[in-house]
């Protein structure tokens, strides 16, 4: 039987990970606009999916970069407290 409060657990969750994670937003953000690309692909729309394609590249690399930046800060912090814990 499953627990009342698992939607409000799963949201908690959902955020605190997207907090942590700063590309992530983008990141799904390309697979959406990738897929939506291909659609268009399929309908004969090729103008639009190719300009659909590229801002799902740059939302990409947008992402990246910044899961990149907030990795390095989550160490930081992790070294941080590795550092004055052990002192």
């Amino acid at each position: 039987m499953l627990k009342p409060h698992l939607p409000s657990k799963f949201h908690e969750k959902t955020k605190r990970y997207v907090t942590e994670n700063w590309g992530i937003p983008f990141i799904v953000g390309f697979m959406i606009l990738l897929f939506s690309s291909a659609v268009l692909l399929a309908g004969g729309l090729v103008s639009t999916a190719e300009n659909t394609a590229t801002f799902a590249y740059f939302a990409l690399v947008i992402g990246v970069v910044l899961q990149l930046l907030s990795l390095s800060k989550i160490r930081r912090r992790k070294q941080g407290a590795a550092l004055h814990g052990s002192g």
